[in-house]
């Protein structure tokens, strides 16, 4: 299974979006990582 990694550098999504975005795409296992990126796997 291949990783797709987002930069949101610029993004600035607070938790709460990030919660909701989770919620909403339950099928992915999204992770945010302390350098602003978002996984989706």
């Amino acid at each position: 299974m291949a990783t797709v990694i987002l930069n949101l550098d610029t993004v600035n999504l607070s938790d709460e979006q990030f919660y909701r975005l989770c919620q909403v795409n339950q099928d992915w296992q999204l992770e945010r990582t302390a350098r602003g990126e978002l996984l989706v796997i």
